[in-house]
């Protein structure tokens, strides 16, 4: 390994940018929650396919691309025509859902919020993405919760929508928005929004976390926000244009045998 010094950061860029063509490679994708939505060519499908297996990717992979499938067997691998459907009774096929602490309830209440950030404010792709003088995604994921609030909801709702606000790493959206947002050759991630690459947050869980201090990269303890300021602005230098591109070596490297 070769440590991270922003006062030098050539070296450590040129070992990086060698693990992000080893990492972003099609392969990538058959094992990762982001095969849910590459079954899909349609933008709506993707982008409705992509937040569910985003918001699920807790725990094992291949749980989570299990799960995720099974969610979308339930919609009629049809996500987009389901979330618009108007017919409340559709809402049965979730009764007996079931994911870690996820239950059909919490799936019901993303759906309702879905179809009314659709039919009322022009998608996902439009709440999420910076307007104007933003310059990152981070107000994208507040407004994103706010909208979501705007329906009736319980207490238990509240745990599925961080708030980088209010101190969470939202590590699960800010995936989703770099599969929606990166674009490049090896087609792992879509790049179907507009919004620049530049504007992407790293994901930032415990695994990624870890790697990211051991090389360097974070010296912030905590799995926060803040966490994800300084890790992302470390990036920067390496790359202004495409930061996020590093996360697919900060997932190798925390699960490649030979850096273990």
């Amino acid at each position: 390994m070769i440590p991270f010094d922003a006062n030098n950061p050539r070296p450590f860029k040129e070992w990086f940018d060698e693990l992000v063509n080893k990492y972003n490679v099609p392969g990538f994708i058959e094992n990762d929650p982001v095969t849910i939505p590459h079954k899909f060519s349609r933008k709506e499908d993707i982008e409705i396919s992509g937040f569910f297996a985003a918001i699920l990717a807790w725990g094992n992979r291949l749980t989570i691309i299990r799960k995720s499938s099974e969610l979308i067997q339930r919609m009629d691998n049809a996500p987009a025509d389901f979330i618009m459907d108007k017919d409340e009774r559709k809402y049965k096929a979730f009764a007996t859902f079931v994911h870690r602490t996820f239950n059909g309830d919490d799936i019901i209440f993303l759906a309702r919020g879905l179809q009314k950030i659709y039919c009322e404010a022009g998608g996902l792709e439009a709440i999420l993405s910076p307007s104007i003088g933003e310059k990152t995604t981070a107000q994208g994921i507040s407004r994103f919760r706010k909208e979501m609030i705007s329906q009736a909801y319980l207490s238990r709702h509240i745990r599925l929508l961080p708030d980088p606000a209010k101190g969470s790493a939202a590590k699960r959206l800010n995936m989703f928005l770099r599969w929606m947002i990166r674009k490049d050759s090896k087609g792992v991630d879509f790049g179907i929004w507009k919004a620049p690459a530049a504007s992407l947050m790293c994901p930032l869980d415990v695994h990624s976390g870890r790697m990211a201090r051991r090389l360097g990269l974070l010296s912030r303890r905590q799995d926060d926000w803040k966490a994800v300021e300084e890790l992302t602005r470390n990036l920067r230098l390496l790359d202004p244009a495409d930061p996020v591109k590093y996360d697919f070596v900060l997932f190798g490297l925390s699960t490649d045998k030979t850096y273990a």
